[in-house]
C-alpha cells in the first residue's frame, strides 16, 4: 500500500505565520507560486476544539486550491503525521519587506 503524503507549509501572510498541511504541493501553473491542494484538517470530537485551528479552518473554508507567493513560503517539509494548522504572529522585525521579482526583464542567464 503506498504511504499517504502530507506537507507542512509554513508561510507568512499580512504579519502572521500560517501552518497549514496538505496532501499536494508543487510549482504550480502560476510562474512565482507555490500551488497548495487538498488542505487537511484534523478531526475533532464534539468535545474538544482547538480554536486555533478552527480559525484557519475558518479561513480556507470552500478552497481547493491555493497559490503562496514564493517570497511568502517560509518552509515545506514532508512529515509523516499531520499536526495541528495554526496562526501566529511574527516575532520578526516591524518593517514588511517590499516584494522584489523573482525574474527581471534584462535579466540573462
Amino acid at each position: 500500500m503506498a504511504a499517504s503524503h502530507i506537507f507542512k507549509v509554513v508561510f507568512v501572510n499580512q504579519g502572521k505565520v500560517y501552518e497549514i498541511y496538505a496532501r499536494k504541493v508543487s510549482h504550480g501553473s502560476l510562474f512565482g507560486f507555490v500551488e497548495v491542494e487538498e488542505l487537511v484538517f484534523g478531526e475533532r470530537s464534539a468535545v474538544v476544539v482547538d480554536p486555533t485551528e478552527e480559525k484557519v479552518k475558518a479561513e480556507f473554508d470552500g478552497v481547493k486550491r491555493t497559490y503562496l507567493p514564493m517570497h511568502s513560503v517560509l518552509r515545506i517539509d514532508e512529515v509523516r503525521q499531520q499536526g495541528v494548522s495554526k496562526i501566529s504572529n511574527f516575532d520578526g522585525s516591524n518593517v514588511t519587506p517590499f516584494p522584489m521579482p523573482v525574474y527581471t526583464p534584462g535579466d540573462k542567464k
